[in-house]
């Protein structure tokens, strides 16, 4: 397993908080992205020679710009411009951008940087410059092993992000997701990981048995996942870091998606008991299980609210699935989901100021989100088959998984990760070896 590498963090000068004419609009569409230079981090005939080995040279400042620059394009906000057009080297940019240079090529905001050894660890330094008001916005330095070189990239366009948005980032992070290969119905499923960015890919179960609805602890690099042992269905735990494995419980008849509540101290799940499914927690350090829901429907699908007080699920004890939210205690249960069609798998936001939710109306399929008291909705995106939202730590994108028709003989059936922003204008999949499905999105590993 990867382990999780800390960082020393140096702030090389003060971070400058002045006006900056630089504005990044997050909440509605963004048809003109801002435009940003990002300048390959440049080394010095030291650190080129210590990256050689026997076949070529390891250009560790070209690489980690790329993965700047590649977050940066992918969250729509922003247009990386071409570096052919670039005019100013990067060391001398990163001592002192001459300003009218970068605003002949239209760049509002500059990234420049240095990578270099210092005592066997790479040290990344970086700057953010606004070019329209000609000023230094952040200037920070990080040192590490130098392996570690694709998580600086990540933990740049964090500070990135965050100084050009005012929200957090969300680069710094893992999905967890189930792997799937073979015909539809004979679907080998094994739960794989990797970065946010496709990269680093590592399976974490052999495939044997069925595997399904993987979720991280909001706290910690643990996961709580659902398989079949012997047809009979099993909540695991499993340490991502170390790969310990335990199981939580065995559940008579059929037991639904596990997640863990935000402090990471209890897990909630449904499972069918005497026919009926009801919704129960468990605590996991005495595993004691308490039921919270108590009615003859199908309650399922629960997840809890930031601050641990509410809890959403969906339900048909109104006659049709919707969703609903009530006290973590189970008391005072409320129906916020009255439009057309049926509502499910609804994911309370980090943010705690919506609910992500699958809604199936007329035959198709949406990711859509609402107000925690159900107003505001808001349908993202549609098509033949998609479910399973699950939210970036910053609460500004939603990960799914979408199914292509298949033929009467099962023959064409592929399953694919996708992301969509909060503005429904930036939907993009996301690359996995296999297919993909439940996919599940980590907190901020550099938290």
């Amino acid at each position: 397993m990867r382990k999780i590498l800390l960082f020393t963090l140096f702030f090389l000068f003060n971070v400058s908080k002045a006006y900056s004419l630089i504005e990044v609009d997050i909440t509605r569409g963004n048809l003109n992205p801002l435009p940003i230079a990002v300048s390959p981090l440049f080394s010095d005939s030291d650190t080129k020679e210590e990256l050689e080995n026997e076949s070529n040279i390891i250009k560790l400042g070209d690489k980690i710009s790329e993965v700047v620059e590649n977050n940066l394009r992918r969250t729509g906000l922003f247009n990386p411009l071409e570096k052919n057009a670039f005019l100013q080297n990067p060391d001398v940019a990163h001592l002192k951008p001459r300003f009218e240079d970068w605003k002949l090529i239209k760049a509002q905001a500059l990234i420049t940087g240095q990578v270099k050894f210092v005592d066997e660890k790479l040290r990344v330094e970086f700057r953010l410059w606004d070019v329209l008001a000609a000023k230094e916005l952040m200037a920070l330095a990080f040192t590490t092993v130098p392996e570690n070189w694709r998580r600086v990239g990540h933990i740049i366009s964090d500070k990135i992000y965050e100084r050009l948005t005012g929200e957090k980032g969300y680069f710094d992070t893992r999905i967890i997701y189930v792997a799937e290969q073979g015909p539809k119905t004979k679907r080998i499923k094994k739960l794989a990981i990797m970065d946010q960015d496709s990269v680093n890919t590592k399976y974490l179960t052999l495939g044997n048995e069925l595997v399904l609805t993987p979720r991280f602890n909001p706290t910690n690099q643990m996961v709580t996942y659902l398989s079949y042992f012997k047809n009979l269905p099993r909540v695991y735990l499993l340490d991502i870091e170390t790969g310990i494995q335990e199981v939580v419980g065995d559940f008579p008849g059929m037991t639904f998606a596990p997640r863990f509540s935000p402090d990471g101290k209890k897990i909630i799940m449904s499972f069918a008991k005497d026919g009926n499914s009801d919704i129960y927690t468990m605590n996991l350090e005495n595993r004691i299980v308490n039921r919270i829901t108590n009615h003859p429907s199908i309650d399922t699908s629960p997840s809890y609210s930031p601050d641990g007080k509410f809890i959403t699920f969906n339900s048909d004890r109104s006659g049709f699935q919707q969703i609903y939210v009530m006290k973590s205690d189970g008391s005072n249960v409320k129906r916020i989901s009255f439009g057309k069609g049926l509502y499910g798998t609804p994911v309370w936001s980090p943010r705690g100021d919506l609910i992500a939710f699958t809604k199936l109306h007329k035959g198709k399929f949406y990711i859509g989100v609402m107000r925690t008291d159900g107003s505001g909705e808001r349908l993202l995106t549609e098509n033949y088959y998609q479910e399973a939202p699950s939210w970036s730590p910053n609460g500004r994108v939603l990960i799914f998984y979408r199914e292509t028709k298949s033929n009467s003989e099962g023959e064409g059936f592929s399953a694919k990760l996708w992301s969509i922003d909060l503005t429904g204008y930036n939907e993009r999949q996301v690359p996995t070896e296999t297919d993909g499905s439940d996919p599940s999105w980590s907190s901020l590993l550099s938290n």
